[in-house]
């Protein structure tokens, strides 16, 4: 497995913290702990993960010798993570890796949006996922998968019911003519075009995965 470039190598003790907290062990790609050491290294949660899932394995001396070293001494540990995210340029490596090309779509996806800050792209990957899973008559608040949705995002279900009408709005097979001035309509049609012609196996997925953030 290829290495992102901007990994360091002093980054394995900010993993092994992320895998001894409890439950401990291997964290889901994109659970909130897992997403916000993401963000904060800027490196996408699948190459963390990847990584996660070398350091499980010992597969290097170096490895090993940073778990003798800080997995049975947690005080440690801690100690000398803080001290790594007190470095100056620590969270900043567009310092250290000046020309290096970033792909920042995976931190867009999970900031807010700008004129709608209770909503995330991520959000409205899942409310596509559900969108195709449903007909235009049953994509109300009354709807027990939209319901669910809701809860699981914490927003309210009218919320979901909105997204969804917009995707109506890009929706090419629905032939909608009408006019619609959304401050969604931008962010939802990215999504659309990302995701919506695209194989829905994939989409699902995704969606399945992106779950775990929000528990």
């Amino acid at each position: 497995m290829a290495t992102h470039p901007l990994w360091s190598d002093d980054y394995w003790l900010l993993l092994l913290q992320l895998y001894l907290k409890k439950p401990e062990g291997m964290k889901p790609v994109y659970s909130h702990a897992l997403v916000d050491l993401s963000l904060e290294l800027h490196i996408p949660p699948h190459s963390l993960y990847e990584q996660l899932f070398r350091l499980r394995h010992r597969d290097t001396p170096v490895l090993e010798l940073i778990w003798e070293t800080y997995a049975g001494n947690p005080r440690k540990l801690s100690r000398d993570v803080r001290k790594l995210r007190a470095m100056k340029g620590f969270g900043q490596p567009e310092e250290f890796y000046e020309g290096v090309e970033v792909k920042e779509t995976f931190e867009r996806d999970f900031l807010p949006l700008e004129n709608n800050s209770d909503l995330k792209p991520i959000m409205l990957i899942m409310i596509l996922d559900l969108y195709f899973r449903l007909t235009p008559i049953t994509m109300t608040e009354e709807t027990p998968e939209v319901q669910e949705l809701a809860r699981l995002m914490k927003i309210q279900p009218r919320r979901v019911v909105e997204v969804m009408d917009v995707f109506q709005f890009c929706d090419p097979y629905l032939n909608r003519d009408d006019l619609m001035i959304s401050p969604l309509l931008l962010p939802c049609q990215e999504i659309w075009n990302r995701y919506g012609n695209d194989n829905p196996e994939k989409l699902s997925a995704l969606a399945a995965q992106l779950r775990e953030y929000f528990r």
